[in-house]
Parts: structure tokens; C-alpha cells; sequence
């Protein structure tokens, strides 16, 4: 991934007086201990937070982005965080409302361990008296027998109570059951803050609203055997305003990894942002002040065609992730391909990506172009495709094709990448091989 470009892009607004008021506003806070006990705690000295995150894939998505943000905005604001990477409970897996989760190897794990800390830590300072600190909770987890942990920490625990919590509740409910494993997920996120506690004075954990009953596994455990007060804030799950599950394109999440999605799709998905979501995602993805928001707010209901508040939030959310210079060449990439830019001066790797998200075929370089309109389904007959040519409505690298019986090597020699177009804005990818 790019280096962090957090300090030139994350600006906090001043028209807030406190990080708990900006957290609300920006609709971070969906459930939380003690909301009057939380906002005096994060307006003092500064605290010492975490959020985990499970090495269940080699990449975070867009979910953990959230928290990833959060993490940000408290640090901004003073306080110090910790980035816990799970190599210990991403062995299990916290449970899912369905089915059991494939267990990964423990050397696929590691692995992945590795991938999310990078990730995290791009995100958070490590710089100053409130620098993050990445922690694993297999350090504290692995040399512990199974009788100790029992008699240490599993003693502390009612199957009653756990039997209640949501995720257990729902998978006693399906067909599936739950496992042993998955049903003891929450007593060991619970001794996640209790050890994180004792080692750093932790007293905050954020995570998303579904995880609330592993949240308040640990503020309880703590609450037991240390007789203190520790707070969990859990952010709302994002839906769209259809319904529908907000973080996938097409079925497939959205990768914070470059490899896994690529910065040209990443931005795309930002930018077909519905108006009706558009200023909450500005609010819980983008450091952009109050007034700001407010003003693409206005703009969304005034001149909702001009989409700008989509193309300042794709812009924000994808310098985020990927980087200044990533996001320059993918709006260099949408502009050429609708012709308001030079596609020979795009590189590559950025136009091959594009190319990923448009129909696309792979042809040699004497393929008639009348075939190529039927091979990406431009059109639906080679007759078709012929008389569009004829018309005047296909371009090649937007230029226009004349000859109905014009070949590919005619606009672009082997090896190329070529933008296939009938009409305006229907566009097609061609490989030349």
C-alpha cells in the first residue's frame, strides 16, 4: 500500500469541542457504556484505547476501515492508541450468523498477522507521546495452558450470560449450531482488555455494534476482577439507504489492499455513492471539517446531477488508502476513458485495471474491430457492428473507426491496451495480444 497521507488530508473541525461531540455528529456512536462518564473521560488526560482486528483474510476491508478511523480521530485528539492484530483469536474466528468459519493454519495466520499490522499501523501515528503501539494478543494467550485459563479467566464467566449474547443467540437458532470454539470467542476478546488493561492501563475498546457482546465481555471482566470502570463505544453496522449491505461491488467486498482491489475500482465504488448516502459516508469516511460536509450537503440538494459531493468523496476516501499520486492517475484514467483525456499518457497498470471494471475481451492485433464490438458485447450481431461503424459511433483510443472492415492493428499495435466505444459513454476494454 502507499504511505499514509494522514496528516495533510485529516483535518479535525473547531467547531467541535470535544471528540465525543464529533464522534455523534458524524454518527460513530450507535451503542456505548456510560455516555456522560465517556465524554468526560475522552475530554481529560489522555486515555489509552484499542480496537482488534482478526487476521481472518490477508487484507481489511471497508468495515474495519471505520474503526480504523475512529482509532485516528481519537489519536487526533490526544489520546493513545493500540492497534491489536489477533494472531490468538483469529486462530478461531469470532462467530458468524450462519456457519462455522474455516479455520486457517497456523502459518497462514502469521502470515497474515504481518499484512494487517502494516495495514493498521498506516493509518496511526507513530510519532509523538501518544504514538500507536501494535500488539498481538498471541503473546499473552500462547504460553497459557487451557487449565490456567479456566481457572484464571473462565471462572469469571455465567453460561448464562453468554448464552444471551447476540452472535451465540443466533447460531443456537440456526441449523448450524455453534461450536464449542466459536461459543469461547468472546471470553477471549474479554481477556484481550483485561490483559491490555493491565499492561497499558487500557480503558476503551471500540468495534462495530454487532461485536457488542464481546465489547462488554471485556468491560465486565475488568469491572470483576480489577474493580475498576472500563467503556466500549460500538459504531452502527453501515447499511445502504436501500437496504442493502454497504462495503461490496458486484458481490465482492472492497479491499483496503491494492492487490485484492484495485485502486481504480476502490475509487469507482466511492463515486457511484446513491445522494441519499452520500453525506453519511463523508461523515464517517473522511476527516473533512463540519462546514464543509454541510456545503456538499447543500450542494447534493441543489444540483444533485453535478455529483459533486461523490467525486470529493472518492477523491478523499481513495487518497486515504492508496495515496495522492494513486488517486491522480485513476481520475486521469475516468477522464481519458470518456475522452476528456490522453489515454497515452496513462500508465499501464492503472489502465488495465480499468480496463478489469469494463467489458473486456483479449484479441490479436488484426481482430476486425466489427467483431470486437460483438466479442465485448457492444453489440449484439456483427451486422450490428458494422452499421454503428458505418454511423459514425465507434471510436477506437477516441478515434473514430470509418472503415466497417478496419482491424485493431489499424489503432493499436501489439501488446497495447485499446478503449473500445459506441457511442458516448459505452465503453469496452480490448488486450491486445
Amino acid at each position: 500500500m502507499s504511505d499514509p497521507v494522514i496528516l495533510a488530508t485529516q483535518q479535525n473541525d473547531a467547531s467541535f469541542e470535544d471528540v465525543w461531540e464529533e464522534l455523534v455528529w458524524r454518527g460513530l456512536v450507535h451503542v456505548s457504556t456510560d455516555q456522560t462518564a465517556l465524554k468526560e473521560l475522552l475530554a481529560g488526560e489522555p486515555i489509552t484505547y484499542y480496537c482488534g482486528f482478526d487476521p481472518t483474510a490477508p487484507s481489511l476491508h471497508l468495515g474495519n476501515l471505520v474503526q480504523l478511523l475512529v482509532l485516528r480521530r481519537l489519536q487526533l485528539a490526544g489520546h493513545k492508541p493500540l492497534g491489536l492484530v489477533g494472531g490468538s483469536t483469529g486462530l478461531i474466528g469470532d462467530p458468524r450468523p450462519t456457519a462455522e468459519r474455516t479455520l486457517n493454519t497456523k502459518e497462514t495466520v502469521a502470515e497474515w498477522v504481518g499484512y494487517l499490522q502494516a495495514q493498521v499501523s498506516r493509518f496511526l501515528s507513530a510519532e509523538g507521546e501518544n504514538a500507536v503501539r501494535l500488539v498481538n494478543n498471541l503473546d499473552w494467550t500462547a504460553g497459557l495452558s487451557a487449565i490456567d485459563f479456566l481457572r484464571e479467566i473462565g471462572k469469571h464467566y455465567r453460561v448464562g450470560t453468554m448464552l444471551k449474547k447476540d452472535a451465540v443467540a443466533s447460531r443456537l437458532n440456526s441449523d448450524a449450531g455453534i461450536s464449542y470454539t466459536e461459543f469461547s470467542y468472546q471470553i477471549l476478546q474479554g481477556f484481550d482488555f483485561l490483559e491490555l488493561y493491565r499492561l497499558y492501563g487500557c480503558v476503551l475498546q471500540t468495534g462495530g455494534s454487532d461485536q457488542w457482546g464481546n465489547l462488554t465481555s471485556g468491560t465486565d471482566l475488568i469491572h470483576r476482577v480489577e474493580g475498576v470502570s472500563a467503556h466500549a463505544i460500538g459504531t452502527p453496522l453501515i447499511t445502504n439507504s436501500d437496504g442493502t449491505k454497504f462495503g461490496k461491488s458486484e458481490g465482492n467486498a472492497i479491499w483496503l489492499d491494492p492487490e485484492m482491489c484495485s485502486p481504480y475500482r476502490f475509487y469507482q465504488f466511492w463515486l457511484n455513492t446513491d445522494d441519499a448516502d452520500v453525506i453519511d459516508r463523508l461523515k464517517v469516511f473522511t476527516f473533512l471539517s463540519r462546514a464543509r460536509i454541510e456545503e456538499l450537503a447543500a450542494l447534493v440538494e441543489a444540483e444533485p446531477f453535478k455529483r459533486e459531493a461523490q467525486r470529493v468523496l472518492a477523491s478523499e476516501v481513495t487518497t486515504l488508502v492508496h495515496g495522492a499520486d494513486a488517486t491522480a492517475s485513476v481520475i486521469a484514467a475516468s477522464q481519458a476513458l470518456f475522452g476528456q483525456g490522453d489515454l497515452a499518457s496513462l500508465d499501464r497498470a492503472t489502465l488495465a485495471s480499468a480496463f478489469e471494471e469494463l467489458p473486456n475481451t483479449t484479441a490479436a492485433a488484426d481482430a476486425p474491430v466489427a467483431q470486437l464490438l460483438v466479442d465485448t458485447g457492444l453489440v449484439a450481431s456483427l451486422s450490428e457492428g458494422r452499421r454503428a461503424i458505418k454511423q459514425g459511433g465507434v471510436s477506437i483510443d477516441n478515434r473514430r473507426v470509418d472503415d466497417e472492415s478496419a482491424t485493431l492493428a489499424d489503432f493499436a499495435g501489439s501488446g497495447a491496451l485499446a478503449v473500445l466505444r459506441r457511442g458516448k459513454k459505452t465503453l469496452a476494454g480490448v488486450f491486445v495480444s
